[in-house]
């Protein structure tokens, strides 16, 4: 029995696109990763195994990549991922309120989805926007100075 094709022509083309702006094919892994975990929302083994074999990469060595970056997801996450920043400077300046509202209004911790699919929560070390704190990054959009008043108003834009 063959396993199914995980990966879609369009992804496969998209993957093969990329080589283009790189010396290596090995060298664009981490376009590679994006561009499944764009149509996925995450990278499963199968997925992985597919395109190590286009990047002519052991399964292995594509893992680790993918592992290493916490933007790769190797677990299902929801629509929206929700990257909660837990320096030092977003601590001081209200993390407890913020992680608080969240898991009451979601009724998640981290690591977990939202029954109806709709965000994933995670921890980030560092959003690198310290003079802004407390802050979140909700998909690619950055969220600073938060209040759970803001929250509510910012979680309402996702659908």
């Amino acid at each position: 029995m063959t396993q199914e094709q995980i990966l879609s022509e369009k992804e496969i083309s998209e993957i093969k696109d990329s080589f283009k702006h790189f010396p290596l094919k090995s060298a664009a892994c981490i376009e590679g990763l994006k561009i499944v975990q764009k149509y996925h929302r995450w990278v499963s083994d199968e997925a992985l195994k597919e395109l190590a074999a286009i990047l002519e990469m052991s399964v292995d060595a594509v893992d680790s990549v993918a592992t290493y970056y916490n933007l790769i997801y190797r677990k299902p996450v929801g629509r929206h991922v929700i990257h909660v920043c837990n320096s030092v400077s977003c601590y001081i300046m209200g993390y407890d309120e913020i992680i608080a509202f969240l898991r009451h209004k979601l009724g998640i911790e981290y690591g977990e989805t939202t029954a109806d699919d709709r965000f994933t929560l995670l921890s980030v070390s560092c959003l690198g926007d310290c003079d802004h704190a407390p802050v979140l990054m909700i998909d690619d959009d950055l969220h600073q100075n938060l209040t759970t008043d803001k929250l509510e108003k910012i979680l309402n834009n996702y659908e």
